[in-house]
């Protein structure tokens, strides 16, 4: 377990983009953590270290959204809508899961029971002791 600590978006950002950077073909991360505690910035971030071009948003509306234009395939999903995780077939996530790109998951702690077992869980938490900015990244 890895534990990290950002002071800033920018923090969040860059140590996102570092994890981004190492991901290989077939990596699943799970990200977890409250409302308005950063799982989009660090999103950014990864798909930055993925060298994705494209603007990068929560796809809360949608479940998925597939960008192409980095080194790999990044499958970005934001399962906040979904009330059972059977519900994923329905958007094939296992051929997200298994292909040639790398899974990104917001709220995965919804469909954690479907989740393989080598995904990299991270936790983004926020302690306001520490700054309105402060966030515990867990790895």
């Amino acid at each position: 377990m890895t534990i990290y600590e950002s002071y800033k978006e920018e923090d969040t950002f860059a140590f996102a983009k570092a994890l981004g950077e190492q991901a290989s073909p077939g990596d699943v991360y799970a990200l977890s953590g409250d409302l308005g505690v950063g799982k989009t910035v660090f999103s950014k971030g990864f798909a930055a270290g993925l060298m994705v071009n494209e603007t990068v948003n929560s796809p809360t509306f949608t479940i998925l959204q597939v960008y192409e234009s980095g080194r790999l395939p990044l499958y970005h999903f934001d399962v906040y809508r979904i009330e059972d995780p059977e519900e994923m077939e329905e958007v094939g996530l296992d051929e997200y899961l298994y292909g040639d790109g790398v899974c990104l998951i917001e709220w995965a702690d919804r469909i954690e029971e479907i989740l393989p077992e080598k995904t990299r869980r991270i936790t983004i938490e926020k302690d306001m002791e520490k700054g309105t900015e402060y966030r515990r990244i867990t790895v």
